[in-house]
Formats: C-alpha cells, structure tokens, sequence
C-alpha cells in the first residue's frame, strides 16, 4: 500500500480549516457578513464574495500541496482541458434534464405546487457565477485532491466511497440537514467521483455539479437545503422524502434513485464500453 496518498489526505485537514476560516472572515468582512452571526441572511452578491474568497483559499492551499508536498503542477488535479468540451457539454446537459424531470414530475403529482415567476437578471448572473465557484471548488478539493490520493493508497471504489463520505460531511451544518439528505449529498459525491475513478479529470463533474445545482435553484428547489434565487418559486403543500421538503431535491427519494442509477451506468459504461481503450491509453 502506498502510504503517501491518505497522509497527504490527513495532512490537508487541519491547514484547510485554518486557512479557509481566515479567508472567509476576511471574505465576509469585504461582503459586510457580521462574522459569526448563524441568523444572518446573506444576499445574493455578499454569497459570491464569500464564495471567492472560499474559492481562492482553497485554490492556494491545494496549489502549496501541489507544489511543495506531491511534488506535481497543480493542473494534474485533474484540469487538462484537451478533449474535454464534449464532457463539458454532456455534464451540463444531464442536470438540466434532471432538475426539468423533477420539477414537472413532482407538479404534475402535486407534491410541489407553481407560485410565481421572479426573473431577475443580476440574480441570476451572480447565481451563475456563485454556482460555478462552488463546482470548482468542490470539485477541486474532494475529486482532484483527496480522492486522487486515496486512489494512491486504496482500491479506486474504496477511494470514491471514502471521498464521497467526507464530500457529504463537508455539508453536514447546512439548513434543513437530516441523515437521509446526508445518504443523498454521499450519493451526489458518489456520481460525482465515479467518472473520476477511470479519467482522473474533472471537467464532467464540474460541469454536472454545476449543472445540477444551478437548474435545481433556477426552477425553485432549495440546494443542499439553502434558499438561493429561483426564476420558478413553487410551495411545498407537505414536507415529505418524495419532494425533498426543505432541503430541496437532494433530500428526495428521486434523488437518491437517480443518483444510484448514474453511478451504476458510469461504472458499467467504463469498465464494460470502455476498459479496453482506457488499458490502451495506459500502456501509451
């Protein structure tokens, strides 16, 4: 077994929080947040700037152990470009038609009910841009980082499963949280690490995560239990696992199902349509 990659794991913890808490409160003393106030509701543009500075924090950090303890650039996160637009164009495809699908399922079963429209084009420009920064982020952190050297040290299912755990810990303190919204955020880390087990990069999973939380707020869910601006706003008659109540869609039973299905189609997809040109491609 290879030691390094699990230590480098370790190791990243404690300089994370240090350096992440600093940026933040440096973040929210530019954003006008009072730092520690729990009740305090951010808008829209003082989310962002939080965001960014959680956003550049993370990228440095991750950029210094790149450096200086993997002794590799920091692009082999997973960040080759080449030949990756049709992965780009597929992972944002796939959450639109996910979040489309949950949305007209759960209305025409009347779980969810339609309120108004609320178009806003600054608010959904600064959700857009708030919602690719945590793709890449997250992406960054707990697939081109820590699942990357778990793989080093594990088998690469133990790795996503390890990788996923912590990805759904990391949002244990949102709103509205409950252990079965926590299976769902594992599940989402799940299909959103298991393209990375066999390609080792992440513009898919960036793409879709992107995707899948952007379409999920613009049509009105909560995401991962926080209320960010919507074009669609429906009520929620019952708060209930089939509609996800306030957690929004990733706490719904739907989700959990879909998300199970992508990960066996991914793996099935690799190891069966795909092995023998990925053993190709790594004998090169």
């Amino acid at each position: 077994m290879n030691h390094n990659g699990w230590i480098r794991v370790l190791a990243i913890v404690i300089p994370y929080f240090l350096i992440i808490g600093l940026f933040q409160v440096a973040g929210a003393l530019l954003a006008g947040v009072p730092v520690g106030d729990m009740d305090y509701e951010e808008t829209t543009i003082q989310h962002v700037i939080m965001t960014a500075f959680s956003f550049l924090g993370t990228f440095l950090l991750i950029w210094l152990f790149m450096r200086f303890v993997d002794k590799e650039k920091f692009i082999e996160v997973g960040l080759q470009l080449k030949n990756r637009k049709k992965d780009i164009a597929i992972g944002t495809l796939l959450g639109l038609l996910i979040m489309t699908f949950a949305y007209f399922g759960l209305t025409v079963s009347n779980e969810i009910v339609f309120s108004r429209f609320n178009f806003n084009f600054q608010e959904l420009f600064l959700t857009t841009l708030l919602f690719i920064l945590v793709a890449i982020l997250e992406e960054v952190l707990f697939r081109g980082y820590i699942q990357k050297n778990l793989m080093l040290s594990f088998n690469k299912y133990v790795a996503l499963i390890v990788a996923s755990a912590l990805f759904a810990l990391m949002h244990g303190a949102n709103p509205n949280i409950s252990l079965f919204s926590l299976l769902g955020l594992f599940l989402a880390g799940m299909a959103l690490g298991a393209t990375y087990m066999y390609t080792k990069n992440l513009w898919y999973p960036i793409a879709f995560h992107f995707s899948w939380n952007l379409f999920q707020s613009l049509l009105g869910f909560n995401v991962s239990g926080q209320d960010i601006y919507s074009i669609i706003e429906f009520t929620v008659p019952e708060n209930n696992k089939i509609n996800g109540g306030q957690f929004g869609f990733e706490g719904s039973i739907f989700s959990l199902v879909t998300e199970i299905i992508l990960v066996v189609l991914i793996i099935y997809y690799y190891q069966v349509k795909k092995k023998p040109q990925l053993i190709t491609n790594e004998n090169i």
